[in-house]
């Protein structure tokens, strides 16, 4: 993240912003930058992994 995108960032912002909302704003951008950048390099897992990562229990549709 570069400070022109942060300054860019907090010019969006109204007047009165809790400091709260611009945290998660960039942590929001951060965290997008990151994925980004993991999917030009196929640094990806697919839908079916992510399933069985967060639903290791679950059964199988194949019967």
């Amino acid at each position: 993240m570069t400070k022109e995108q942060i300054l860019e960032t907090v010019q969006q912002l109204p007047d009165n912003f809790d400091l709260e909302d611009l945290f998660e704003r960039l942590l929001f951008m951060q965290r997008l930058e990151r994925r980004l950048e993991q999917a030009a390099h196929n640094d990806t897992v697919s839908f079916e992994e992510a399933r069985k990562r967060f639903y290791p229990n679950e059964r199988s549709d194949a019967a």
